[in-house]
């Protein structure tokens, strides 16, 4: 490990813990094509209880799983069995029930119609299929409060059978697309989502901690939640735990990993596909899927519509944003150093990635806060990936 890039990122994870207001505990990774060249920790598992936060410690890694499922369908894609073109009720029957709502009646009963198109596998994965949260989307959060429509962390069928904001391929909203993607490799296999990453992603990668349902191992290393009230006081959440048997694999946020573990995956997007243990995607594949796929579409700013989950979230405020299969992309080169093309994205909980395909770099940051888009956690992210690039750029 280099010992000058060790020294300032140990100093931003310390700062990130000891400032005001800090984070109770963060673990960072960073990789490049070969190796992962940091891996750090600072705080505590849970404040007030002396419980080291380790490079290998436990999180719900809530929306960075989806890139993890994208990769089950890419592999799909490419074993012939997946046509990410075809109308996705080919394989998910379910979604080919789905209608989209055109606002409420007088009485509040949602105003439904058939979409003009079916929904393919594609525009889920680009966040074209028009599904939502209730937690970045007015409708969406009407629909819960007033129609009782379950909260996705439920991990049931019923919270995904929700209408379309809008006919598939016609805008982009980030929401449950991925969810339905899972479900998508689920019935062309037979098998759980989680199985097929098992065997076609963390196997290969060497990914020892990473699943929806926790290990032994897993569990003693869990992080525990913790809320930030207005006050900006951080309260641990003993009671928080997603679901450890759920009904479904939720494919676009159910597993638990490590910031080690992470960094694996990155390393192999890293290395167009290649693991240590095998490929996981051909080089052609990663290409694609590392391009923009909504063409002259941008996506937008996730609105904070319930402020104890999410403040107003928008990664480089004023940048033009794609999306790929299945991550965001800058169009333009970043004032962290990082170059237009770059992948990355998040979790609900504080937790952020990006992917430097052209310098082959990339870094993972873990904590374990709500709500999302914390000033402290981002901006932490943020310095940390900052200092990568100048310490680049030093030895350049």
């Amino acid at each position: 490990m280099n010992s000058q890039l060790k020294s300032a990122l140990d100093g931003v994870l310390q700062n990130v813990v000891t400032g005001n207001p800090g984070v109770p505990g963060v673990a960072a990774a960073i990789t490049d094509r070969n190796e992962t060249i940091y891996a750090g920790a600072a705080g505590s598992r849970r404040l007030g209880r002396d419980e080291p936060m380790t490079p290998d410690s436990v999180c719900a890694i809530f929306s960075t799983t989806k890139a993890i499922t994208g990769t089950v369908c890419l592999q799909l894609h490419e074993q012939g069995k997946l046509d990410l073109d075809a109308p996705a009720k080919r394989y998910a029957p379910a979604i080919g029930e789905l209608q989209v709502i055109e606002g409420f009646e007088a009485n509040g009963e949602p105003r439904l119609r058939a979409p003009k198109s079916d929904v393919t596998t594609r525009q889920l994965l680009l966040h074209q299929g028009g599904f939502a949260y209730d937690f970045f989307n007015e409708t969406y959060n009407r629909l819960a409060e007033e129609r009782g429509q379950p909260s996705v962390i439920t991990a049931t069928m019923k919270s995904l059978t929700t209408p379309m904001l809008f006919d598939p391929g016609t805008a982009w909203e980030y929401g449950t697309n991925i969810d339905w993607a899972g479900l998508v490799c689920e019935g062309i296999t037979g098998k759980r989502l989680g199985q097929l990453m098992q065997e076609g992603v963390f196997e290969p990668l060497g990914m020892d901690d990473s699943a929806f349902t926790m290990t032994p191992s897993m569990s003693e290393r869990y992080v525990t939640m913790h809320n930030r009230n207005p006050a900006g006081t951080l309260v641990p959440d003993d009671e928080f735990l997603l679901d450890q048997m759920p009904e479904v694999h939720m494919g676009g946020h159910g597993l638990h990993s490590t910031a080690l573990d992470y960094a694996k995956f990155i390393r192999m997007w890293l290395n167009d596909g290649a693991g240590p243990n095998g490929r996981v995607l051909r080089p052609e594949t990663v290409a694609m899927a590392a391009q923009n796929g909504l063409g002259e579409m941008k996506i937008k700013g996730l609105p904070g519509v319930i402020p104890t989950l999410s403040n107003y979230a928008e990664f480089f405020p004023g940048m033009p944003k794609s999306w790929g299969l299945t991550f965001m992309i800058n169009d333009e080169d970043a004032p962290t150093g990082r170059p237009a093309g770059a992948l990355a994205w998040a979790g609900l909980a504080n937790l952020y990635y990006w992917i430097d395909r052209q310098n082959g770099i990339g870094g993972y940051w873990a904590t374990q806060i709500l709500p999302f888009a914390d000033p402290a956690s981002v901006g932490g992210f943020l310095e940390m990936e900052t200092n990568v690039y100048n310490w680049m750029k030093a030895r350049s």
